[in-house]
């Protein structure tokens, strides 16, 4: 009935390498794992053909086994290794092709914006150690009340951190956009399989410890409810198909980090499962439309419904549920989230979400719309997308339309394995009959209907719609965090001019100076002594 934990004992400091199986860890491995397989079959005719195979499905399976042995790892110090491994895969997929600068600039970024996050998490894990003596989870969570109040408060804000960075969260969210020059497979990966789920799933495991910590909770809300609606913003004016995607996915991150900061963990991990079946499905099915056209730009697609039935079949059934249409999964999660929301966290904040949920329906619309209805826009050559593609998007989608009566048997393994947490179990018909009861419920949906409605109605609204163009400039620059991206940047470089003048060039001094240094280092160890 406990959850199941291995442990190696190693030289102190590290502790002892352990893994620990439970319902939480053991969920995000097996989307790690499933959605990984699914998105690697996929690729098998997506990547036909293309130079450098190896190099390619080596970090897709060192990605996938990173990510797994981040859920599962109960020590701090393999938490943050295994943290790192998944910064380093992303950089090595996003610039596979590495003959685009596009895509350098988008690995390089990921690399970068993350590492910050990178920081927080091991700042954090130090400081544990420093009070603790331990990098063992569990001794975290049992002896948390031996860190001091300003100690407790630094290991938590810098867990936020790192997940911020991590999920792409307000302000870290402008690498997720740009991680979009990956092969769609890798994108479908980052997305819904790996990466951006480490960030949730940070928040919500160290949950019932940082909880307590004045302001945390209503950080974790507001940068969850920010997240959802800026990137529900900037998804308005997107004409690249994947990136719109991307946006979304910041989005609905969003969700996930604000029910955790309203106490809803039950809701942010069904919402993570639903979040990555149904993303999954999305980013391969437009990976598929890519292949086939030859574009990323919706605005030269249009009428490949027709052409290509039953890929606007699959990427229909991940659109709704990305929406919150019932019966499917997202539609649940969403709610449970919103309803987390509505009993426990600020009323303002639940506004804003509410408001997420017309921009997720309208942009959701708007890019079906732009890429499967109408009229061909232009004559593109289309290219019949493979076997083992259309497999992978199949179970996807059958999932996106099942995953949901997991519920129970998930809710009822976190409540035993997770006591911490206070999560009660809930059966799938106690589920549906709390969600279809609730006021609020029907409140989201009309707003939801009423969006589409207004996309799909009125002679190609979605096709007529044009922000402003002082609009467009805004989302484009990430509503300011792009320029503030480039100050750092232009920051760092000065600095570094500076920097260079300690650079003799001359092998000599250069020894010298590290020698030097070493001594006076050694030093003052021994006189501290």
């Amino acid at each position: 009935s406990d959850a199941l934990v291995v442990s190696l004992p190693l030289a102190a400091p590290f502790g002892a390498f352990s893994l620990l199986a439970d319902a939480m860890s053991a969920t995000l491995a097996a989307i790690a794992c499933v959605l990984g397989a699914l998105a690697v079959l996929f690729a098998v005719d997506y990547m036909h053909g293309q130079a450098q195979l190896a190099r390619f499905y080596a970090f897709v399976l060192l990605f996938i086994g990173a990510m797994a042995g981040l859920v599962l790892s109960a020590n701090l110090l393999f938490l943050f290794f295994f943290w790192e491994i998944t910064a380093l895969c992303s950089y090595a997929l996003i610039s596979f092709y590495n003959d685009d600068p596009r895509a350098v600039a988008g690995g390089l970024k990921a690399l970068l914006v993350t590492q910050v996050g990178g920081v927080g998490l091991l700042a954090g894990a130090l400081t544990v150690f420093s009070a603790l003596g331990s990098l063992q989870m569990a001794d975290l969570f049992s002896r948390s009340a031996e860190l001091s109040a300003g100690a407790l408060a630094w290991v938590a804000f810098g867990f936020l951190l790192a997940a911020a960075a991590k999920s792409a969260q307000f302000p870290f969210h402008t690498w997720l956009p740009d991680a979009m020059e990956a092969p769609s497979p890798v994108s479908a990966l980052i997305h819904a399989a790996t990466m951006v789920n480490a960030g949730v799933y940070l928040l919500a495991r160290f949950y019932p410890v940082f909880e307590s910590v004045p302001g945390w909770r209503l950080a974790v809300t507001w940068m969850g409810a920010i997240s959802a609606l800026l990137a529900g913003l900037m998804a308005l004016t997107a004409v690249d198909l994947k990136r719109a995607l991307a946006y979304s996915t910041v989005s609905q991150l969003g969700y996930m980090v604000y029910a955790v900061g309203v106490g809803g963990v039950f809701a942010s991990q069904m919402h993570l499962l639903s979040h990555a079946v149904f993303k999954a499905l999305l980013f391969l099915a437009a990976g598929a439309v890519i292949h086939a056209v030859g574009t990323r730009d919706m605005r030269r697609m249009g009428g490949l419904g027709a052409k290509m039935p039953f890929w606007r079949n699959v990427f229909g059934v991940g659109a709704l549920a990305l929406m919150g249409i019932p019966p499917l999964n997202g539609f649940w999660s969403k709610e449970l989230a919103l309803e987390a929301g509505w009993a426990h966290g600020p009323w303002s904040a639940w506004g804003v979400m509410l408001l997420v949920t017309g921009l997720t329906a309208f942009y959701t619309t708007r890019l079906f719309l732009l890429v499967f209805t109408g009229k061909e826009r232009e004559s593109l050559p289309l290219h019949p997308p493979g076997r083992w593609m259309r497999l992978a998007v199949a179970v996807l989608a059958a999932a996106a339309c099942l995953t949901w009566l997991m519920a129970g048997a998930f809710s009822a393994s976190l409540a035993l394995t997770l006591p911490g947490h206070s999560i009660h179990p809930l059966g799938v018909a106690e589920m549906a009959w709390e969600v279809l009861s609730a006021p609020q419920t029907w409140l989201v949906l009309t707003v939801v209907l009423a969006a589409a409605g207004f996309c799909l109605g009125g002679a190609g609204v979605y096709q007529r719609w044009q922000a402003p163009a002082w609009w467009g400039s805004l989302t484009e620059a990430s509503f300011g965090c792009e320029t503030l991206n480039r100050a750092i940047r232009d920051a760092v470089l000065r600095s570094s001019f500076l920097f260079q003048k300690t650079q003799t060039g001359s092998l000599s001094w250069n020894i010298l100076g590290i020698v030097g240094a070493l001594l006076a280092a050694l030093g003052w160890l021994w006189w501290s002594i």
